[in-house]
């Protein structure tokens, strides 16, 4: 009872990435044993299936396919990726925000592969599939960061400067190619509906645009419905409206300003790289990051 005890408590501890991370990983061990020793697919009605018939009749598959994987690499690249642009991305944004771009990545890249399952001719997909992964929502931060600051550098293997523009290039050329010339068009095309998600995001939020708010609200209004409901009842003066009104455009102002300090710091950064900052601005990234 005690080790349960002690993962529930690490497990709480998370950061919300880290839960997500953790219950793929969970999921795909409960997958592989049902699948090794009973040979039942026990998720099958949460993968995202290629039919449109199908999918009307489980639609919440059009999510609950990213959080499955058809095998250990498949697992291992999507949940290191997630990690380290998670941790990156969180440390400069807010994490609802965050949280915004990959599962609209994720929905993104489910109708992309619908899109493309149901309106091209068959001879270009080949049988009855089913997406599975969270290639799509990996694919829209990977995106989001190379658009939103391209010139950033990244050090890889200890050996060697690259900004996230190029290793974009890269991982995006290798999935046009094998888009056109794999055996996985599907899943590859699911990959682009992340990429093209992540790359608007970015562009939009540079003009000044959050296109996520909507969403977030949407999510937020979801996992109300699971809160326990208080019994206490509120008493609402007739100066309370005022109040709230007044106390929400100071939030709006603060976080625009904070917004602001944010992306002067990512200039910076862009410019001169991550340690030109003062210790000070450092320090500024790393709270932002935990709002």
């Amino acid at each position: 009872m005690s080790t349960i005890q002690d993962l529930k408590y690490k497990f709480s501890n998370l950061d919300v990435f880290g839960k997500i991370i953790a219950i793929n990983v969970v999921v795909f061990i409960i997958g592989l044993i049902f699948q090794s020793l009973l040979r039942i697919d026990v998720f099958n009605y949460f993968e995202l299936p290629s039919g449109i018939m199908d999918f009307i009749v489980q639609p919440w598959s059009l999510i609950t396919y990213g959080f499955l994987h058809n095998g250990l690499l498949h697992l291992v690249f999507n949940m290191l990726f997630l990690y380290y642009l998670s941790r990156l991305i969180t440390n400069l944004f807010r994490q609802k925000m965050v949280l915004n771009i990959y599962f609209l990545g994720i929905i993104c890249g489910g109708l992309a592969y619908l899109g493309y399952t149901n309106l091209t001719p068959d001879s270009f997909f080949k049988g009855n599939g089913v997406l599975v992964g969270a290639s799509a929502g990996v694919s829209a931060l990977l995106l989001f960061v190379a658009a939103y600051m391209p010139n950033t550098e990244i050090r890889l293997f200890n050996s060697f400067n690259v900004k996230w523009k190029h290793v974009a290039m890269v991982i995006v050329g290798l999935d046009l190619f094998r888009m056109f010339f794999g055996i996985n068009q599907g899943g590859y095309v699911a990959h682009f509906g992340g990429y093209l998600l992540g790359y608007f995001y970015a562009t939009q939020l540079l003009k000044g645009s959050d296109i996520g708010t909507g969403f977030e609200r949407t999510m937020d209004r979801v996992v109300s419905w699971f809160k326990p409901k208080s019994n206490l009842k509120t008493v609402h003066r007739k100066t309370a409206k005022k109040t709230a009104t007044s106390s929400k455009t100071k939030t709006t102002s603060n976080a625009l300003n904070k917004q602001k300090e944010i992306d002067a710091i990512l200039d910076k950064i862009s410019k001169s790289g991550y340690e030109s900052l003062t210790s000070d601005e450092k320090a500024f990234l790393f709270n932002a990051g935990k709002d």
